[in-house]
């Protein structure tokens, strides 16, 4: 005679082989699909600023004032800003004026292998970072007071040790001439090409070119994203026609874009330097960068 097993047995018996094939699948690692998203991209590097001082001399005047001054160097991604921080007093009362400096500064880097300088520029200009290292810094300074009383000419120096890593860059600029060099009395085709290598920030750019003012030098494009700036007060319509403004607005990486420009010289010789600004927004922050492009030579001979 069989007997046949309750049905609550069977029931018991389902569940557990359901309950273990559960487990079974949820602690596996299921192979990777087409469907499967990308991992996201790991996060920019920082662009806060970042500022490193050494003190770099005193300056002193024939009636008692003098100045001590720190030179700071502050990095920001790929670019850095130097400027002269001045304490002042003057005379026997030993009063403290306020002081604004002014001037340019050269920088070597100690291990460099050439004595020509790793950087240059004017003080509270921005300049391109060269990366990390132990620089020299001397700067031609110039140290006036408000209220006026002490005004000092002279050559200050420091030694700052940057210790910041240069990022990656984000952007990209070509330049291709047409004839290959600017030529005094002639028209050049410039085509620039710019792009984006990074999948940080968003499509938007906008690319500056700017020539030498006083030799006359015009500089024009077909592409209605370029415009020559308006400086004037309103109801001026007069252009600074020595340079060019193009709000870019769909750079993707793999996605670069080209502008083409028209320089026109007149009798003398001009460059042109090419500069683009973009922004790296990060939630209801944005971040700013700017790029140095390549320089258009001119050839006088």
């Amino acid at each position: 005679m069989t007997t046949k097993p309750p049905t609550r047995l069977h029931v018991l018996g389902a569940l557990s082989a359901l309950l273990l094939w559960t487990a079974t699948t949820a602690h596996a690692t299921p192979p990777p699909t087409p469907d499967t998203p990308p991992a996201p991209a790991a996060a920019p590097p920082s662009t806060s600023p970042v500022t490193h001082c050494a003190p770099g001399g005193t300056l002193r005047g024939p009636h008692g004032q003098y100045a001590d001054l720190a030179l700071c160097v502050t990095t920001t991604g790929a670019t850095m800003t130097v400027s002269a921080a001045a304490t002042c007093r003057r005379g026997p009362t030993g009063i403290r004026p306020v002081c604004r400096t002014s001037g340019t500064w050269t920088a070597h880097r100690s291990d460099g292998p050439t004595t020509e300088p790793t950087a240059t520029g004017t003080l509270a200009g921005r300049a391109d970072y060269p990366g990390p290292g132990t620089y020299d810094i001397s700067a031609s300074v110039h140290v006036r007071s408000d209220p006026a009383g002490t005004d000092l000419h002279g050559h200050v120096r420091a030694t700052v040790t940057l210790p910041d890593a240069k990022p990656q860059p984000t952007h990209r600029i070509d330049v291709k001439a047409k004839p290959h060099t600017l030529k005094p009395g002639t028209s050049t085709t410039l085509t620039y090409t710019v792009a984006r290598v990074s999948d940080h920030g968003d499509g938007s750019a906008r690319l500056g070119l700017i020539g030498e003012e006083s030799t006359g030098i015009r500089l024009t494009s077909p592409d209605k994203r370029c415009v020559n700036p308006l400086p004037g007060r309103y109801p001026s319509t007069a252009r600074s026609m020595y340079a060019l403004d193009c709000a870019l607005t769909d750079l993707q990486p793999g996605r670069p874009t080209t502008v083409t420009v028209r320089a026109t010289l007149k009798a003398a010789c001009s460059t042109i330097v090419s500069k683009l600004g973009y922004w790296t927004p990060r939630g209801q922050e944005s971040t700013g960068g700017m790029l140095t492009g390549p320089t258009v030579t001119c050839d006088r001979t």
